[in-house]
């Protein structure tokens, strides 16, 4: 493997940082903003650790200039965020009623970000799904109701920013939509085969239609940008799609080397096959069968070829051990296990706060190679990458601030990618790393900071840059060449 001495990215790469909505605005009931399902997943006792939710969150809504002063001391040249769809259409649907106080809330934003020289790039949906739809007709699993009005939407958004905005990213991470959606039910809106979690669901067929219909209407969003607004306004149009590389835990298994694939395909080539390739991976249609909807014609015309570039989200990586016997029925991953010490008890990294997250720099690597070799070199974009540390929330606050922990793993990830591009021939050029500052982080509530800018959620949401903060513009410095 090369070094970060050796290597470099390219004079015009792009760095910055990522957030999402419904993890920092709060302000959840002003202004016509509608709820969405995460306001309603939230108020279930013990779906969130803590019982905390996205009421108040960063309060970034109110603090916006915060936010911007924030990147621009970090010296960041993008910021990735999401917009609330319920803040611009409370209720969600077609037919109803534009919230203009919303669309004015993110056209000022974006225009202060240009003012402060950062460039948007703008999520138009990051899981927070209005309420009313999933009330009104089933949300995500309605294909015709949903690309519909996801559809509606989008025209709206790209007609509204027009030009201010030239990088969109449709969906984030649609895995987790699905399966954490639709099949553990950790997520909103939480159906689950599991009776104990959830009065409905079922996950062994749920998280394929939402899948398959999150794709569709990425395609028809895509399409609309193409057709109508693409060539006045300039700007691209891709989806962020989320996955882990994967070692196996005995290499010399032949089973656990050749579930490694498998393990990528279900997490990632589930969404990407069909965009680059026009079909689903060999391995789920063999595993899942007719529980992974067909392509009509008319759907996969637009979804294969969607992508102006690929938004990749990563932050680890796992040991494969294959399963012998026939998958479970409700089985997501195919019919293996994610595990995080090999057949030697070697850990894949050092723990973080996050049970799933082990860090692996060279794991990075190994993806960034992988997918670009599968899907004939795509641009891409590293739309989140970031870490947590152990026991950060209840360290002393000049500890705290000292994430030596996360620095190390920015180093070493933004390092294995200039390898990937020096050495591999990986066409990346661009990277947010995750996130501007600690935040609402789900069912993990606010236990879990994945900030490089500390949040006293207990006084008045002050925000406290961290030794990370800097140190990101500091290894870009390093590495972007210079023209």
């Amino acid at each position: 493997m090369g070094s970060i001495e050796q290597s470099t990215l390219p004079a015009d790469f792009v760095w910055g940082f990522a957030t999402a909505a419904y993890q920092i605005e709060g302000a959840v009931n002003e202004d016509g903003r509608g709820p969405s399902i995460w306001d309603t997943f939230c108020k279930i006792p013990g779906k969130i650790a803590g019982g905390g939710s996205g009421e108040i969150a960063c309060d970034s809504y109110h603090r916006t200039h915060e936010d911007i002063a924030l990147l621009k001391a970090c010296g960041a040249k993008a910021y990735r965020f999401s917009l609330s769809w319920s803040r611009i259409i409370a209720l969600g649907g077609r037919n109803d009623p534009v919230n203009e106080k919303g669309l004015q809330f993110y056209l000022r934003f974006i225009d202060d970000l240009h003012a402060a020289g950062i460039t948007p790039m703008v999520t138009l949906f990051h899981w927070d799904l209005p309420d009313e739809l999933n009330k009104r007709y089933g949300g995500l699993l309605n294909k015709e109701e949903f690309v519909a009005d996801f559809a509606n939407y989008a025209r709206l958004v790209f007609k509204t920013f027009g030009s201010k905005v030239k990088h969109w990213v449709t969906f984030n991470e649609p895995w987790c939509s699905s399966v954490l959606g639709y099949n553990t039910g950790s997520f909103a809106p939480g159906h689950t085969s599991d009776r104990t979690k959830s009065s409905v669901g079922d996950g062994s067929t749920e998280p394929w239609i939402v899948g398959h219909n999150i794709l569709v209407a990425h395609g028809a969003a895509v399409k609309i940008y193409r057709d109508e607004f693409k060539t006045q306004d300039g700007g691209e149009i891709g989806i962020t799609l989320n996955g882990d590389w994967a070692e196996p835990w005995d290499p010399e298994n032949p089973a656990d080397v050749e579930a490694c694939d498998r393990k990528i395909e279900f997490a990632i080539s589930w969404f990407a096959d069909p965009i680059y390739h026009g079909r689903y991976p060999e391995s789920m249609i063999k595993q899942l069968g007719d529980r992974l909807p067909a392509w009509i014609p008319e759907d996969l015309a637009l979804v294969h070829g969607s992508n102006d570039f690929y938004g990749m989200n990563h932050y680890c990586a796992n040991y494969i051990r294959a399963k012998t016997g026939q998958p479970e029925l409700n089985d997501i991953a195919g019919n293996l296990e994610l595990l995080l010490e090999d057949k030697n008890g070697v850990s894949i990294g050092p723990i973080t706060q996050s049970p799933w997250l082990r860090p692996c720099a060279v794991g990075f690597r190994k993806l960034l190679k992988w997918l670009s070799e599968r899907y004939g070199y795509p641009k891409i974009y590293v739309t989140e990458n970031g870490t947590s540390v152990l026991g950060e929330n209840d360290m002393p606050l000049e500890q705290l601030l000292d994430d030596e922990f996360r620095v190390q793993y920015f180093k070493d990830y933004i390092g294995a990618m200039a390898d990937a591009f020096t050495l591999d021939g990986v066409n990346v050029r661009a990277y947010m790393a995750w996130s501007l500052m600690d935040n609402f982080e789900w069912a993990e509530g606010y236990e879990t900071r994945f900030g490089v800018t500390y949040v006293d959620y207990d006084h008045d949401q002050k925000r406290i840059p961290k030794k990370s903060a800097k140190s990101i513009g500091q290894i870009f410095e390093r590495l972007i060449q210079k023209v």
